[in-house]
């Protein structure tokens, strides 16, 4: 069983309450999401509120700002924004996409989202849990995202997404029209290995895609280098 809680060396994550508990997925996304100069942020479905944590930590100017539809983990998600140093600049939203852009939340520097992605798997029994993880009735959709992302991001701002490789080709086709893809980063488990999940960066300019590309073990199933370095400000193990 996972446990209650993810103790970073800067910030605590309880998840008790989070259908979606803390992922290497979701700290790859905090870590590697470009944040150069970000003013103010929007984590999508922050579940537990770790991304928006993560880009408090990495962001010290900007203001951070995320939504969540359950109410248990948008709470739990507001205690441990509460807890943290950077409590004052964190606010979560216990509300739907739809229900946020009627409140008129104005542009955002900065927008990150670790949608729902199983789209043709069997979903999880537990109600909340299908919702954090599988798209459908009540989740994100991928035009939801993008049509969110396309009338709020500021001038110059970007939209960071994590995805398997077939839902990003599927998230990045939807977007090309007004939010095309700039750069790419694709991750691997192991040294040619197969890729297992990537994050793509959309902005309003169009150009040559920036590819990068991280693997998460070296050859011996320890951590890699370029995995330390990403994620060496947050686990208290590297």
């Amino acid at each position: 069983m996972p446990n209650d809680y993810f103790q970073f060396q800067q910030f605590r994550i309880d998840q008790a309450d989070c259908a979606q508990k803390v992922s290497t997925d979701a700290c790859l996304l905090g870590a590697a999401a470009d944040l150069s100069g970000a003013s103010r942020v929007l984590d999508l479905g922050t579940g537990t509120g770790l991304l928006a944590l993560m880009a408090a930590q990495r962001a010290p100017a900007a203001t951070i700002e995320a939504i969540e539809i359950d109410p248990a983990a948008a709470a739990q998600a507001a205690a441990n924004a509460a807890a943290s140093p950077w409590g004052s600049r964190v606010r979560v939203w216990p509300l739907s996409l739809a229900a946020y852009a009627a409140t008129g939340p104005g542009a955002f520097s900065h927008i990150i989202c670790n949608p729902p992605f199983f789209r043709r798997s069997l979903a999880s029994p537990d109600a909340a849990r299908a919702t954090a993880r599988h798209e459908g009735a009540g989740s994100l959709t991928f035009g939801d995202i993008i049509g969110f992302a396309a009338g709020h991001l500021a001038a110059g701002g970007t939209l960071t997404v994590l995805l398997p490789p077939p839902e990003m080709q599927q998230f990045e086709r939807e977007a090309a029209g007004g939010l095309p893809v700039q750069a790419r980063l694709t991750v691997r488990h192991r040294p040619g290995g197969r890729a297992t999940r990537c994050i793509s960066t959309f902005g309003r300019a169009a150009g040559a895609v920036r590819e990068s590309e991280l693997v998460i073990q070296d050859a011996g199933g320890a951590y890699s280098a370029a995995f330390r370095a990403l994620l060496g400000g947050f686990y208290l193990a590297l």
